[in-house]
């Protein structure tokens, strides 16, 4: 089995999934005792959070590419970013490590064309949901046609996230508010909703969702742990 290097603290809340989810794939598809090798460099998420709203990105960059050649001397062989957002200043980590990154986008973008949908709805940070790096892969590589919510519910949908979920805040109001955005979303066309946010699947779940939903997190952490085990087979 590979080892897998995981950034993560962005937030640790739903790093905390992406752990969880890895192992479990692992022990059920090996069995047993079995578990994942894994390596986690865990940012402070304050320092990230400022870079990104005080739209310095390139610094931001920076400290991920920085974390992940850290990731490769420690014996890693495959990045994975545990964050959607972050994802937009990805592109110097494959050769600042000289290691793959698993993209959150591909395993998520295959699962729903496997599923026979191509209209998303895409929930997020208002970075993921009005940056061209998200959407312009899924439309661009996969030809899915990406629906995002108005002005006002994207500023909903990113206030939840940053003083709510991020610090472990579960409200019935705002889980009220993400379903009204959803049923929005579907009436403008979605046929399927893509939680673009890794602290998304905290509030929403998928027998409440009036849409199919597709969970980048668990579907990151899967397509991960899938790829560490290929080589054992």
């Amino acid at each position: 089995m590979k080892t897998l290097g995981l950034l993560g603290g962005m937030s640790w809340e739903s790093t905390t999934t992406y752990y969880q989810e890895i192992n479990r794939r692992v022990r059920h598809v090996q069995g047993g005792l079995h578990s994942a090798r894994c390596i986690v460099f865990s940012f402070d998420f304050a320092e990230i959070e400022q870079l990104q709203h005080a739209g310095k990105w390139e610094e931001a960059g920076a400290l991920l590419d920085d974390a992940a050649a850290k990731l490769k001397l420690a014996g890693a062989d495959a990045i994975v970013l545990c964050t959607n957002t972050m994802h937009f200043v990805s592109h110097g980590i494959e050769r600042s490590s000289q290691l793959p990154l698993i993209h959150i986008v591909d395993p998520t973008a295959d699962c729903i064309l496997k599923a026979g949908f191509k209209s998303v709805g895409l929930l997020g940070t208002r970075f993921t949901m009005e940056k061209d790096f998200y959407k312009a892969r899924l439309t661009d590589k996969y030809g899915l046609r990406v629906i995002v919510p108005e002005d006002d519910g994207r500023d909903a949908v990113h206030s939840i996230i940053y003083t709510e979920l991020c610090n472990g805040i579960i409200a019935e109001a705002s889980r009220k508010s993400y379903y009204k955005i959803i049923e929005d979303l579907a009436k403008a066309g979605a046929e399927c909703l893509i939680l673009g946010c890794t602290e998304i699947g905290l509030l929403v779940n998928e027998e409440e969702c009036p849409i199919p939903m597709f969970d980048t997190t668990k579907i990151h952490a899967m397509a991960a742990a899938d790829w560490a085990m290929e080589f054992d087979r």
